[in-house]
């Protein structure tokens, strides 16, 4: 996470402002955009495997547009009209994986009100991002098709989260393009982040999942195992099967000594 403001800066200097940052999923947030910032995505990693950076601007993103840099040359990715639409998100390649420059450049202003320039960043691995559109997020994520037996045991040992649970409620979201099912957990295995909580109230535990309109997902009845990866504060569907079927594909391949990891049955 980085912070800064551009009421600190000298008002005479034409210097751009630097910051380099080094993970491969942070946020930044910079308050009255004066001139222009430099962020360079600097991630300390020997293999070159992150090739795509998404970016998704806060709700009240404002004072200033997002460029990349490539090749001497600015390319707009977020535009300051953009950055205020729920859910935008916007990915592109990064050329050289282990350094990419952002270069932010403040809107033209009269009077010093309050704006803020605030993004989250996350740099995705060319093999989760294989073979799609980049220009939504949920693209890069979503899949559609069941899941063979090979990725669905492969899903419950890499995903960030893992839960058994049953469908709430199913809406869509035809605007961006999204769709939005709310489970009912019964457990939870594994959870990057709080996502799935308990109602205070009810003593229920409960979670939104996204996915994309396109997968025309429905409300079933019964127990599904659900898979799959967070974005953004946000948990994507993976792999979903029916509980009682991903037993019996688990304890077959457990069987054989097949099981890429070990799961918690009980």
């Amino acid at each position: 996470y980085c912070l800064g403001s551009g009421l600190s800066w000298e008002p005479r200097s034409r210097a751009v402002e630097q910051v380099h940052l080094r993970c491969t999923e942070g946020s930044l947030e910079w308050m009255y955009p004066a001139r222009a910032l430099r962020v360079v995505l600097e991630p300390n990693l020997s293999s070159a495997q992150h090739t795509t950076v998404c970016i998704k601007p806060a709700s009240d993103f404002q004072g200033a547009s997002i460029y990349v840099e490539h090749a001497g040359q600015l390319h707009l990715v977020v535009s300051e009209a953009e950055g205020a639409r729920p859910h935008h998100v916007s990915c592109f390649s990064a050329h050289t994986p282990q350094r990419v420059a952002l270069f932010l450049q403040a809107s033209p202003q009269r009077d010093i009100s309050r704006r803020t320039a605030s993004f989250q960043y996350e740099l995705l691995s060319n093999q989760s991002a294989a073979g799609t559109d980049f220009k939504k997020m949920a693209v890069v994520e979503a899949m559609c098709r069941p899941c063979d037996n090979v990725e669905l045991l492969m899903a419950i040992c890499s995903s960030d989260f893992v839960v058994k649970g049953s469908i709430r409620n199913v809406s869509h979201d035809s605007e961006n393009h999204m769709s939005q099912v709310d489970v009912s957990v019964q457990k939870v295995y594994r959870q990057k982040n709080r996502i799935f909580q308990q109602d205070e109230t009810s003593g229920e535990w409960r979670g939104p999942i996204r996915t994309l309109l396109q997968c025309k997902v429905k409300k079933g009845g019964g127990d599904f195992l659900f898979t799959g990866n967070e974005h953004f504060g946000e948990a994507w569907l993976g792999c979903a099967p029916r509980f009682k079927d991903f037993m019996f594909v688990y304890r077959a391949a457990r069987e054989r000594g097949a099981n890429p990891c070990e799961f918690q049955l009980n």
